[in-house]
Formats: structure tokens, C-alpha cells, sequence
């Protein structure tokens, strides 16, 4: 009976040792999977958390631009990455209603991303890709555009016309104002 007492013990044991390990590894596991959903997690909040920054940016003395015409204006982008390279220059396009107002649209189709072009005879934007067109005041003509151009806040400055960009506004969230 005393033999048979120790191979019980010795299987409690056993068991406890077993039920052990088992849980030991479900912490390293869990543990291990938080720290790998930190990054994901983090990612997937920043967006939610950060104030996109908006910058003006000096595009040109108020001379360059002549009235009624719209000029293509190049400038860094608001938010450039470190590798970016030259994809953190974009552009806009800016027209010059009045003396001292100024109106600037994001070279981007609200379709799919795509540079617009200023056909000056024609007095439209035009979008190469599926063909979206834009009045000159930026609102959808044609195609497939779902929502007009997207409209960049503009201010004269020292005799400078500045914008205030935003991260290339493919949508609304990043960019000033849509109309």
C-alpha cells in the first residue's frame, strides 16, 4: 500500500507539473501575442489620435498669378516621411478670381487619385484615367468623380499667396475644404 501511495503522489504530481507547463506556456503565449499586437494596435489608432498637419506653404508672390487664369503650383507635402524623396512634392491648382482672392484645388480626381489637368480652352479639369471632368469652379462635370475637387484653404501673405496644405487628400478627412 505505502508503494502504491508514492505512485499516487507521484502522478498528482505529475498532473501539477503537467497543468503547469500548460499554463506557463498559455502566459508565454498570451504574453507574446500582446506584445505583437502593440504595433497593429498602435497603427491601427494613430490615425484617430493625431492632428494631421497643416502647413502654409508660400506658392508664389500675388503678381505671378494673373487674373481669371489657374496656374499648376508645386510645394512639399504637409506631412513628408524621411524617404520619401520626390514624392513629397505634389502640387495644386490655383486660380485667381479677384485681386486678393485666390482660390487652389488638389491636383487629385476624387475618383481614384489620379492628376487632374487644366484644359484652358476648354475651361474644365480633366482627369486622364476614366475620364472625370471638372468645371472650373471644381465641381463634377462628367465621369465617374464621386464629390467635387478638393479645395485647399488659401491666404495672401506679405504680398505672398500661401496654401495650407494637408497630407494628399485622396479623401476629405486630410484635406481643408470640399464645395
Amino acid at each position: 500500500m505505502n508503494e502504491e501511495s508514492t505512485n499516487k503522489e507521484d502522478s498528482i504530481a505529475q498532473i501539477s507539473r503537467r497543468k503547469f507547463f500548460v499554463k506557463l506556456s498559455l502566459s508565454v503565449a498570451g504574453i507574446s501575442a500582446a506584445i505583437a499586437a502593440i504595433p497593429v494596435v498602435s497603427a491601427l489608432l494613430a490615425p484617430l489620435l493625431e492632428h494631421p498637419p497643416g502647413q502654409w506653404r508660400t506658392v508664389g508672390k500675388v503678381n505671378d498669378f494673373q487674373l481669371g487664369t489657374t496656374t499648376l503650383v508645386n510645394f512639399i507635402d504637409a506631412d513628408p516621411k524621411p524617404y520619401a524623396g520626390v514624392t513629397a512634392k505634389t502640387g495644386a491648382w490655383v486660380r485667381r478670381n479677384e485681386k486678393n482672392d485666390f482660390t487652389a484645388f488638389a491636383i487629385n480626381c476624387t475618383h481614384l487619385g489620379c492628376p487632374v489637368r487644366w484644359e484652358k480652352n476648354a475651361d474644365l479639369f480633366m482627369c486622364p484615367c476614366h475620364g472625370g471632368v471638372y468645371y472650373a469652379d471644381g465641381t463634377v462635370a462628367a465621369g465617374p468623380p464621386p464629390r467635387p475637387l478638393t479645395k485647399y484653404e488659401v491666404r495672401v501673405y506679405n504680398e505672398n499667396v500661401q496654401i495650407k496644405t494637408a497630407p494628399i487628400p485622396l479623401t476629405t478627412i486630410g484635406a481643408a475644404k470640399t464645395s
